[in-house]
């Protein structure tokens, strides 16, 4: 007899490679359009500066940064909050949601008026509205991880995870196109006035689109809601207390390390390269396509070889390499030079980006999944990743640059303890278990 037909929305216990690559693309682009709102803060900072601080503030350029550290205290809020909604009501309505409030408050900033119309109150909603995006954020992340992994087919996990991090430096990559476009086509002075807005207002329409698909995705998880124990932050810490530490000490270096080469790295281009025109958004631009391009090669090796030697690898060049970055990508005022160095460091950092998802899903049962990774990982990116460029911008006010680089370094290679000690290589996982369970229970039908 066979099985019955599935409707939209309903769990895909053994997910073919066709129907794996349309969940993905559902699930990715949600990621995406997040992620485009969440950079397009850093790629325009310069100009918002001025619509938000009084002229003459001498310190505009770190509260501009703090206010992207801000968010981040939302992440951990938004990934327990979405985290157990996902967990006990399913994926796909998560990520639904998610995207919802990242359109309301990308829409809400472009319509802000501006310091010199409502004084203080233009910076008080600019924060507000960023909170919520932190919030949303943090809720995106973790689900979207748990929905890609879980929608993935077995053998390919890595490689379609991997596409996770493809949408999020896509995200960072459209910011900087938009930036391009405006800089090609409007002064510097219509870009302060009005271009800012206008990239604030592609993410909520884009973010529109993606709610319409994300409506028809499967959902990767069959829902029980008699089981008291999905999304409980009570079965969070007292069963799982050293998956939710390992997967907060995976991320530790991996998300200080993500923060400082593709944030502080293009910015770091953009102020050498300030009197050149689109120089800087070139190179910036190049190195970022790369980056993006190579995850799903990062992700396809580590369903070869294992997702250890590329974290270990990834851990052992960051730490032998950070602080000579961090030193001589501000000394070099050639153009090719600058990207070669930006690639580079992006190959290294692809070793941590490419599988980071699917390293922390496979180590929590379906039950607990989306929180558990949620929560690890927001609660790490919160408190050391996005606080690296604002440490940095402090760093480099009072000229201790060399500081910053040995914090670099030593958050990096705690990480690298762990990689090379507690992390197991090519072992069955939760999500081989589970997956084989519910293509016996397809059969037993």
């Amino acid at each position: 007899m066979s099985a019955p037909a599935r409707s939209a929305g309903s769990p895909n216990p053994a997910p073919s490679t066709r129907r794996a690559v349309f969940n993905t693309v559902r699930g990715s682009l949600g990621n995406l359009v997040e992620w485009y709102d969440v950079y397009v803060y850093t790629v325009f900072a310069s100009y918002l500066q001025s619509s938000f601080f009084a002229d003459g503030e001498p310190n505009a350029g770190i509260y501009t940064m703090a206010i992207f550290a801000v968010t981040f205290v939302m992440r951990p809020i938004g990934s327990w909050f979405f985290g157990r909604f996902a967990d006990r009501h399913g994926r796909r309505p998560a990520l639904v949601f998610s995207i919802s409030v990242m359109a309301g408050a990308s829409l809400l900033i472009a319509l802000t008026p501006t310091a010199e119309s409502i004084g203080s109150l233009a910076v008080v909603i600019l924060v507000l509205c960023r909170l919520l995006q932190g919030f949303a954020t943090g809720g995106e992340y973790g689900t979207s991880a748990t929905y890609m992994s879980e929608a993935a087919t077995p053998g390919l996990r890595g490689f379609f995870s991997s596409f996770q991090y493809v949408t999020l430096v896509g995200g960072h990559v459209l910011a900087q196109v938009t930036l391009l476009v405006q800089q090609a086509f409007l002064t510097d002075e219509q870009i302060r006035e009005f271009g800012w807005r206008i990239a604030f207002l592609i993410g909520a329409v884009g973010a529109v689109v993606v709610l319409y698909l994300r409506r028809a995705m499967d959902e990767s998880l069959q829902t029980d809601t008699e089981d008291k124990r999905r999304g409980s932050m009570t079965e969070l810490f007292t069963a799982y207390p050293k998956q939710l530490l390992v997967c907060f000490l995976v991320t530790l270096g991996g998300t200080v390390a993500f923060y400082t080469y593709s944030v502080n790295g293009p910015l770091i281009v953009k102020s050498t390269y300030a009197d050149r025109g689109m120089t800087a958004t070139w190179i910036n631009l190049a190195a970022l396509v790369l980056l993006m391009l190579i995850q799903p090669l990062g992700g396809l090796l580590s369903d070869k070889i294992g997702r250890k030697p590329l974290l270990v690898g990834f851990g052992v060049a960051g730490v032998l390499w950070s602080w000579t970055f961090l030193n001589l990508l501000p000394k070099v005022e050639t153009p090719m030079v600058s990207f070669l160095l930006l690639a580079g460091t992006y190959v290294i950092l692809t070793g941590y980006t490419s599988i980071n998802a699917i390293v922390k899903a496979e180590l929590f049962p379906a039950h607990i999944r989306a929180l558990g990774l949620g929560l690890g990982y927001a609660l790490a990116n919160s408190m050391f990743g996005g606080t690296a460029p604002v440490i940095y911008e402090t760093a480099k006010e009072n000229d201790a640059l060399d500081a910053f680089g040995i914090y670099v370094t030593v958050a990096i290679g705690i990480s690298l303890l762990v990689y090379v000690f507690v992390l197991k290589n090519r072992q069955q996982t939760y999500l081989d278990r589970e997956q084989l369970a519910r293509r016996d229970e397809v059969t037993v039908r």
